[in-house]
């Protein structure tokens, strides 16, 4: 009889909620959330209680609860992702250790998933494109606000103006103050991005095979009055665990060694 499958944990820890999938290296299967502003230790074991994982990979932007993620889950070692990982893709970057975990994981799922061309538009606390060239390198990038971050400044900003709900606009003629924002926000935000992507796909030659692939809180309300982007994943950084694990079947273990070995030496200075 074959050996059951390892059971795999894979968070990916952003700006505004850090996500708990368990699943193999075949599946994604159960997902759990928490703000990430209210992690705690307690919180976290709270919201895995009744899992059983033999393996985590951990995708973080936020280096501090990146840190507590690691430290709550020891002794299973954790894999963290960085551009040191076989990623499935090229990377033709000038400084590859900058770019965001996040956007790794979203360009080696696209890859994987989608082929090369590809652009990943996800809808995040800022809502990042990132670019797969027709040879499979990740090229770079374009970062601007979020939607939410927009809304939320012109109500922290303005005396009269209040806090929305975002969703699908009755008309862009907005006949109150909340319908007129609703106005500006999303059929403003879809002309943002559809301008970056015209500029995007210029830049890349404008390949017919170009694949526009979101992800994000925001995705499917933005995308659904863009012709420009053909699917929607809201699991695509998950996904992009799942690939980037099944790359590196080994690399935890060995990046808790280095780990441990570097506190050591800072322990014996």
């Amino acid at each position: 009889m074959a050996a059951p499958a390892p059971r795999i944990l894979f968070i990916d820890n952003s700006n505004s909620f850090t996500k708990f999938a368990l699943g193999s290296a075949e599946r994604i299967s159960t997902v759990r959330k928490l703000a990430t502003r209210t992690l705690t230790a307690s919180g976290i074991r709270a919201a895995l209680k009744g899992w059983r994982f033999e393996r985590v990979i951990l995708c973080s932007v936020v280096p501090v609860m990146g840190d507590l993620l690691e430290k709550t889950l020891a002794p299973i070692p954790v894999l963290r992702v960085s551009s040191k990982l076989r990623l499935g893709i090229g990377i033709d970057y000038p400084k590859p250790a900058r770019i965001g975990a996040d956007r790794l994981a979203n360009a080696a799922a696209a890859a994987a998933l989608h082929g090369a061309p590809a652009i990943v538009v996800d809808f995040g606390t800022a809502v990042s494109f990132d670019i797969l060239s027709t040879a499979g390198d990740y090229v770079g990038g374009v970062i601007a606000p979020g939607l939410e971050a927009m809304t939320d400044y012109l109500h922290q900003r303005t005396a009269l103006l209040p806090k929305i709900s975002l969703l699908e606009p009755p008309r862009a003629i907005g006949k109150s103050t909340k319908q007129a924002m609703l106005a500006g926000a999303v059929f403003g935000y879809r002309g943002l991005v559809r301008q970056i992507l015209v500029e995007l796909r210029r830049e890349l030659g404008a390949p017919r095979n170009l694949k526009v692939v979101a992800t994000g809180g925001y995705a499917s309300l933005i995308a659904a009055g863009l012709p420009e982007i053909q699917t929607i994943r809201q699991d695509l950084t998950l996904q992009g665990l799942r690939i980037i694990h099944n790359l590196n079947p080994s690399a935890s273990i060995a990046q808790a060694k280095v780990r441990t070995k570097t506190a050591r030496r800072q322990r014996a200075r």
